[in-house]
């Protein structure tokens, strides 16, 4: 038999239960030394020496006793039996502990009803304990089972942040992707004006030296060696988008010279006029474009070229005005 088995056995030996078979295995267990069950055997033979206080006393018939030696056997084999039983070195239930703990006797004013009550209160208590103890537990397993939901929540709150701030930086990257593609092709297209421009500037040049040629030809020839030269670009409004032109100053002797070219043919008492514009314009002449004319060298001194933040060239009345009042053909600003 296990320890369990021979614990739960105790109750019944203390009250006579047991068969012979199992009141001896426990009382080997018992004669062992096992603490548990030598405690649990003394709680269980005071209660049950309480059990003959519950019951009712009653008076026995008188003819019992008769009735008892009438049928008792006088076999000298059956008092041999008895004999020989009584002899045996088993304990009755509940004998060998009286030599080691004598039970004590209970008072007499203690009854089964009060050890009833006792217990029950005991067992009351007990399970009033263990209910709060669960009951706490339950609420504290509720308090963490919310807090982890909260976390959850509060986690699943974030991931969302996080995967929307990601769409978020997905779609400004391509936005700036296609947008470095755009500036990509701007700077390609402007690369390719520059090196149309750079042509232009320098067959404007070559026009330059040859309309040069018979008047100040060393002067301009010059001009266009001088590292100090400072070169402005006016390029055509929207009236003479085909127009441009190149203004060159020589800081030597304060001379600008204006070469236009591709500018419209001028109306009947117009003539084009060329601005120079700080806080208000200043002009520096006019010259005239006739039928089947491309081009015009304009040559005119600036002391304050520095001071100019702006060239411009407008269509005026033949004679020039004191201010720009005509639409803008060209117009540039230095460097």
């Amino acid at each position: 038999m296990t320890h369990e088995e021979l614990e739960e056995a105790v109750p019944l030996y203390a009250t006579g239960a047991l068969d012979r078979t199992e009141r001896q295995a426990l009382e080997a267990h018992l004669l062992s030394g096992c603490p548990s069950c030598h405690s649990a055997l003394k709680e269980y033979q005071s209660v049950a020496s309480l059990l003959p206080f519950g019951l009712s006393p009653m008076q026995a018939p008188r003819d019992l006793k008769s009735k008892i030696m009438a049928a008792r056997n006088p076999d000298p084999i059956a008092d041999d039996r008895v004999f020989k039983d009584s002899a045996r070195p088993s304990l009755e239930p509940g004998e060998w502990m009286n030599h080691l703990f004598p039970p004590i006797a209970p008072a007499r004013s203690f009854s089964l009803p009060w050890a009833i009550g006792l217990g029950i209160l005991l067992v009351v208590g007990v399970g009033s304990y263990f209910g709060w103890t669960y009951a706490t537990r339950i609420s504290d397993d509720s308090v963490k089972i919310r807090q982890l939901e909260t976390s959850l929540q509060q986690q699943s709150d974030r991931m969302a942040t996080l995967q929307q701030d990601l769409r978020v930086r997905d779609r400004t990257l391509a936005e700036l992707q296609v947008d470095a593609q755009r500036k990509a092709n701007d700077a390609i297209e402007l690369k390719s004006q520059l090196m149309e421009r750079e042509v232009e500037l320098e067959a404007i040049r070559e026009q330059l030296t040859a309309a040069g040629r018979g008047k100040g030809q060393d002067e301009l020839a010059t001009l266009l060696r001088r590292p100090d030269a400072t070169v402005v670009t006016l390029a055509g409004s929207d009236v003479a988008r085909r127009a441009s032109a190149v203004l060159l100053y020589n800081p030597a002797t304060d001379k600008i010279w204006l070469y236009s070219a591709n500018l419209p043919e001028c109306p009947k008492g117009t003539a084009y006029q060329l601005w120079a514009i700080d806080k208000k314009p200043v002009s520096l002449g006019t010259f005239h474009m006739d039928a089947g004319q491309t081009a015009h060298l304009l040559v005119r001194r600036l002391p304050e070229f520095e001071k100019a933040k702006r060239f411009a060239v407008t269509l005026e009345p033949r004679i020039g005005s004191p201010h720009p009042n005509g639409p803008i053909y060209l117009v540039g600003e230095p460097s």
